[in-house]
């Protein structure tokens, strides 16, 4: 699907409730498959269409454990599964942003020069329509992860070929200092089993729609 066709779609839940509505698009999907890329490209062309308090950007990235605590927890080799993300308190943050207060709302991100999580990189204003946030697993019938899609109003898979989500998967971690041995290693024991627990989320009841994202247009 288009960038175009997509910014529609993810408008007509705020034209549909009318003047003061706030609305929650998640975009659930494996590692690799573009939803940062595509969650940032809706909210800049939403803006664009619609002014700067369109849209904002919330990853559930800036959800991830420290470093600290994964060692803590013996999870350092599972970063990015499951129980890797603090999901109480991504669900805590969205059931603030669909409250809609009158205040900023200071989101955190996750850096991956530092591989930490980091406060506050994001803000979402009191004007903003509609709230894009982003994580593999927000369509997972697991545990904290159906309490945060109680404050989502419509989730979509994003996918793509798994041999394409592995090429960009590798980009990265090379990108993030590993040699190529250690970055294929590191995808396909970590990455491609993390991606196995969301593909099984992909024919869920409460996903709205399932496609592949053209990039950008």
């Amino acid at each position: 699907m288009r960038t175009g066709e997509l910014m529609d779609l993810a408008w007509r839940p705020v034209e549909d409730g009318g003047e003061g509505t706030r609305a929650v698009l998640g975009l659930a999907g494996p590692p690799g498959a573009g939803k940062s890329t595509l969650a940032r490209a809706l909210v800049d062309g939403l803006r664009r269409r619609h002014g700067a308090d369109a849209a904002a950007y919330v990853p559930l990235d800036g959800f991830h454990l420290s470093g600290a605590q994964l060692e803590r927890l013996g999870l350092s080799s599972r970063k990015g599964s499951p129980p890797t993300f603090d999901v109480h308190g991504y669900a805590a943050l969205l059931r603030r942003l669909a409250s809609r207060p009158a205040h900023d709302v200071y989101v955190p991100d996750f850096d991956r020069a530092l591989d930490e999580p980091v406060a506050a990189r994001h803000v979402v204003a009191p004007g903003v329509r509609l709230v894009v946030t982003e994580g593999n697993y927000l369509a997972c019938d697991l545990p904290g992860w159906r309490e945060a899609r109680e404050w989502i109003d419509e989730v979509w898979y994003v996918d793509a070929d798994a041999a394409e989500r592995r090429r960009r998967l590798l980009e990265r971690q090379l990108a993030g200092g590993r040699t190529e041995e250690e970055a294929r290693a590191w995808v396909e024991g970590n990455d491609m089993p993390n991606a196995g627990v969301v593909e099984a989320a992909r024919d869920s009841a409460w996903v709205k729609r399932v496609f592949h994202w053209s990039g950008h247009d």
